[in-house]
Parts: structure tokens; C-alpha cells; sequence
């Protein structure tokens, strides 16, 4: 089955939320490809939520990040476009790496490409940025 090929349905069957989300597939393959260059350029895990996000909204982040396999480790872009909340997460170790200056500067990038209606955009911009300043790992 191709994206956007009509699925058969029976009552049961809901198509999965990604391709209700706000990104095409081109933009999730992009995305999905700056996730993969910034793990392994790391040795980090690099991880973004998109969606709706409880207040408070750090709080909720960290929760979210607290549940990856590798907390420590990981990097968590939640961004919630509705709430217009953008928040960065870091592990213990990741943080050593990646202080909070660099990620509030990375934050900053995305939150202009955020404005200007480029969400897939501001965050493979955001991911470049952190694990440029991870460095190699």
C-alpha cells in the first residue's frame, strides 16, 4: 500500500495518527533522516514530540523524556504548535554536551522557523544545531 492509497475499512480499522499529523511524508522522511544523522554523528539519542502538551508544559516535557529508553543519553524536542510551546530536554550526560546555552540558541532557530510556517523545517534546523554542538561522540 502506497501513502494516500485508500485503506479498506472495517469498523475496527483507524489509519495510523502519523498521517493525520502535520507533516507530509516527504517531511517525516526528512525528519526522520536528521534524527538518524544526529544519533549517529552523537552517540546521543535524539527524539521529537509533537502535539499537545499539559500544563505545565516543562514539567510534561521532562515526563515525556523520563520515559525514552536512554534518558540520559536523549535529547527531547517537544513542540506543541497549537499551544505555541517549544521545550528542550536533556539527559544528565546529554547536558554535558549540550549545555542549556546551546540548546536555548538551537530553541531561538527554531522558534523563527516556527514562525515563519515552517515546522518540519525549524526542527531538522533545531536537530542539526544540537548535535552540532554535541560534537562527535
Amino acid at each position: 500500500m502506497t501513502v494516500g492509497e485508500a485503506r479498506p475499512t472495517t469498523g475496527t480499522d483507524t489509519p495510523p495518527d502519523v498521517l493525520d499529523g502535520p507533516f507530509s511524508t516527504r517531511q517525516l522522511l526528512r525528519i526522520d533522516e536528521a534524527l538518524r544523522l544526529a544519533d549517529q554523528g552523537t552517540g546521543l539519542v535524539f527524539s521529537v514530540y509533537v502535539g499537545g502538551l499539559d500544563e505545565p508544559i516543562r514539567e510534561h516535557a521532562e515526563r515525556l523524556h523520563r520515559q525514552l529508553a536512554e534518558p540520559d543519553r536523549s535529547v527531547l524536542i517537544a513542540v506543541s504548535p497549537n499551544q505555541r510551546q517549544l521545550e528542550v530536554v536533556t539527559g544528565r550526560y546529554a547536558r554535558k554536551r549540550i549545555p542549556d546555552t546551546y540548546a536555548k540558541l538551537a530553541a531561538l532557530s527554531m522558534v523563527a522557523a516556527f514562525g515563519g510556517g515552517d515546522l518540519a523545517g525549524g526542527i531538522i534546523q533545531g536537530l542539526d544545531q544540537l548535535a552540532s554542538h554535541a560534537g562527535k561522540g
